[in-house]
């Protein structure tokens, strides 16, 4: 399902302590970027205990109960995790997952809050979660009945959410400056083949087992643990990251104009991360329209193609990246006109001869 809007982890949190206890929600959104941890959290905020059921491991009987026949008649017996006597948030994970079968069982369970006989308590509150069909999971077609029942809402990934959490979740400081300094690589769209990708859950992953292990980290364990939780790219970016930490290079010092771009043959992973992260801070810094430009964008500007013109001199192919318009990060076009009449040797020709 596709959608229009989509609401960052803070933004569907005040979405459901208004609409969740009114209506059933259905949260879409990729694997890894925290549905499950924000309907426990929304479950604490409202004061509830949160009963996950996941879909992708149901049978109907898991919903309706089995059979059982008192003075002659039967009657279908709801699990204990169910039929509970207080109010509670019934989260159905991976809801489109399941079988047609189990779908249907979850009809009257969603829009009356009943199972058989069995009616939820008043006050509970019932939230399904599931991925999309373009992010290479489990997933299996929604019947319009079920679609109809619930209203649908679509998770972001919003870096500024993640770091506020994840200070407050003590995760360790390595990761925590190194989404700072890329909040771009906080989530990746994951790959169609089996490989490790990047996402909120991942590097949370990473913060784990990094606190495992005594500090300073080896080299070797930081390639394994960075290789084993997230994509490749970002794993090799980490490692280089971590290394330049404990370089004397600082990106704000050359910023500044403290520090000059590392010249050193030994050092050019870390001048591939530095240029990498200049691009980002660039991207994130400089408005997109030209009216919007204050004094210090200008300031921010002509340090830039200052820096990007001693990066020249010692990489014309590295600082030819900082400017290259393929990537999510691309830099405003009223900047790289500027780039590219001041410093017309980073303009890279194309096949067909043409800039």
């Amino acid at each position: 399902m596709n959608s229009a809007v989509t609401l960052s982890q803070n933004q569907l949190l005040d979405f459901l302590l208004h609409v969740a206890p009114v209506r059933p929600v259905f949260v879409w959104g990729p694997p890894g970027v925290g549905k499950s941890a924000l309907v426990q959290r929304f479950a604490h905020e409202v004061g509830l205990d949160c009963v996950s059921l996941l879909g992708s491991q149901l049978a109907p009987e898991d919903l309706i109960g089995v059979p059982q026949i008192t003075n002659g008649v039967s009657r279908f017996c709801p699990p204990s995790m169910i039929a509970r006597e207080k109010p509670y948030c019934l989260f159905l994970d991976e809801l489109n997952a399941c079988s047609p079968e189990v779908q249907k069982a979850f009809y009257s369970l969603i829009h009356e809050r009943r199972i058989g006989e069995f009616v939820l308590p008043p006050g509970s509150v019932v939230i399904g979660a599931g991925n999309r069909a373009q992010d290479a999971a489990i997933v299996k077609p929604m019947s319009s009945a079920l679609i109809n029942r619930m209203i649908h809402v679509h998770l972001k990934v919003s870096h500024r959410d993640w770091l506020a959490w994840a200070e407050e979740s003590e995760v360790h400081p390595l990761v925590l400056d190194y989404i700072r300094t890329r909040p771009d690589h906080l989530w990746q769209q994951p790959p169609k083949h089996e490989e490790t990708f990047s996402s909120p859950r991942s590097w949370h992953m990473l913060s784990d087992v990094l606190k495992e292990y005594a500090e300073p980290h080896a080299d070797e364990t930081i390639a394994a643990l960075a290789f084993g939780c997230v994509s490749p790219e970002h794993a090799g970016q980490f490692k280089t990251f971590v290394r330049h930490l404990r370089s004397r290079f600082q990106l704000d010092g050359i910023m500044k104009g403290d520090l000059r771009w590392p010249s050193d043959a030994g050092d050019r992973d870390i001048l591939y991360f530095l240029a990498q992260s200049f691009r980002a801070h660039l991207s994130k810094n400089l408005p997109l329209r030209r009216e919007e430009i204050a004094a210090h964008h200008r300031e921010l500007a002509h340090t830039g193609k200052g820096l990007l013109k001693e990066l020249a001199t010692i990489s014309l192919e590295l600082a030819q990246l900082v400017v290259a318009e393929e990537g999510d990060q691309a830099l405003p076009n009223w900047f790289l006109v500027e780039v590219v009449r001041d410093l017309p040797r980073l303009v890279v020709k194309k096949p067909d001869g043409k800039n």
